[in-house]
């Protein structure tokens, strides 16, 4: 039925939503804005640049290079603690056939990237990864879904994608895929998912594959 599974890393994965949240409430309070936990909700699954229209539009004498140096200083520190897997991670991964493609599409940028997902252990997993620094129209755009199906060589309608986020749900419906979301810190509208679940295995077995 499913050529191959797309997930999104953060939040879907592993769990740097939470981290992320902290180190960006006191950077906004280190730069003398503090911001309520629902402004800084509507970020999540964006990229910096997209990110960054939503806070200058917020907030516009912000000096916006300094608040993303001190928030990714203290995202980075918060990573480098080490990176919880979400739950079901694992036993998902070693229950996927072998046959069945591989591949991580998210909002972040290629180093950061590859950096959280050799941290977590997840590097020999997948056999591609896109992120924000491959695609010029980054998520809720379908451009980077519709990139990992054809590294992979398999129609998006084959493809199977695991996402938190309304953004990533989104790309990957409007890229013609099935799309599983988990929620993380954000509850689902259910306009972009097939299926929607509290953990990965969960979907999984709503989207028939396990």
């Amino acid at each position: 039925m499913y050529e191959a599974l797309l997930f999104d890393l953060d939040g879907t994965l592993i769990d740097t939503e939470s981290i992320a949240m902290t180190a960006g409430l006191a950077a906004f309070a280190a730069m003398g804005y503090p911001v309520e936990e629902t402004f800084m909700h509507s970020l999540i699954g964006k990229d910096q640049q997209s990110g960054g229209v939503l806070i200058r539009n917020h907030l516009p004498g912000i000096d916006l290079e300094a608040l993303n140096a001190q928030w990714g200083t203290g995202f980075r520190a918060g990573v480098d603690l080490g990176l919880p897997l979400k739950p079901g991670t694992t036993e998902l991964l070693a229950l996927v056939p072998g046959h069945i493609q591989r591949a991580i599409v998210t909002s972040s940028g290629r180093t950061e990237a590859h950096h959280k997902i050799g941290i977590a252990g997840l590097a020999s997993a997948f056999k591609a990864v896109v992120t924000v620094d491959d695609v010029t129209r980054p998520k809720p755009d379908p451009e980077p879904y519709l990139l990992a199906a054809r590294m992979l060589g398999v129609a998006p309608s084959r493809c199977l994608v695991f996402e938190d986020s309304e953004v990533g749900a989104e790309a990957a419906h409007r890229a013609g895929c099935v799309v599983v979301q988990v929620p993380d810190l954000i509850p689902s509208s259910r306009r972009w998912a097939h299926h929607v679940a509290g953990d990965l295995l969960s979907g999984a077995r709503l989207a028939g594959l396990i």
